[in-house]
């Protein structure tokens, strides 16, 4: 279903076959999202104009690493994991995207090939953006550009953050880490501690912190014993002692 499809003059033209109701979940998706944060009601119109709808499959791949990348996207909905493979076949997550953040912006503007791969951990709508669209668009709202240079700016101050754990924190503080970090972007409040619905499996918090699935299996298990964590099938219970201890050394 194509929605809010430009031409290739900078003003948009909107298709005849949208609804209300869509074009509305369309511009509620766009405000919501950080990278488009405080942009006035004709830029977000703009926006929702020029974008269109893609959905995709659990697993599907939206981008692969090294393929050339003409487009960026921001999820509507569900959640996207941002991976590197190795030659060997090892794969190690950057990051895991939910609705509201953006992603593939980069090689937009740098000419580049995809640094990473972009893969559905559900099933998930984006909203696509084409090169020639961004650009249409900065073109008429700048403040996009001040916003994407600040997107740009929290990126790469999280990936200072993960090269310095990586040089500075055994596997036991990065696990701690990773999981309040889950904790805070997906949990929910309890009467334990905060509740993560969807725990990750053991092998996929070894892809987040760079470490293999028997030495954080390991790790898992001794913070279960210790009551930080309290595993309960798919889900997993943090505890608020777990979150200050990570809290005073952040502060620190």
């Amino acid at each position: 279903m194509t929605l809010g499809i430009a031409t290739s003059s900078d003003t948009p033209v909107p298709t005849t076959h949208e609804t209300a109701g869509e074009l509305a979940a369309i511009r509620t998706a766009i405000a919501r999202a950080p990278l488009f944060a405080a942009l006035p009601v004709e830029a977000i119109e703009d926006l929702g104009q020029r974008v269109i709808v893609r959905r995709v499959t659990a697993q599907e791949t939206v981008v692969s690493q090294a393929e050339a990348g003409d487009s960026m996207f921001v999820i509507a909905s569900g959640r996207v994991k941002v991976v590197i493979f190795g030659e060997n076949g090892r794969e190690v997550t950057l990051s895991l995207l939910r609705p509201g953040d953006a992603f593939g912006e980069m090689a937009l503007f740098d000419g580049q090939s995809r640094s990473a791969s972009c893969i559905a951990l559900e099933p998930t709508s984006l909203l696509v953006l084409s090169r020639d669209d961004l650009l249409g668009h900065i073109a008429r709202h700048p403040r996009t550009a001040m916003n994407l240079m600040g997107e740009m700016s929290a990126r790469l101050r999280r990936a200072d953050e993960a090269i310095a754990q990586l040089a500075l924190c055994d596997v036991n503080e990065r696990l701690v880490r990773q999981l309040v970090t889950l904790a805070e972007d997906e949990g929910r409040e309890g009467p334990e501690g905060i509740l993560v619905r969807r725990r990750p499996t053991q092998q996929e918090l070894a892809n987040m912190i760079g470490s293999c699935r028997e030495t954080i299996s390991r790790a898992f298990n001794q913070l279960a014993r210790e009551g930080m964590i309290i595993p309960r099938g798919r889900t997993l219970v943090v505890t608020r002692q777990l979150c200050a201890q990570v809290q005073k050394s952040r502060a620190a």
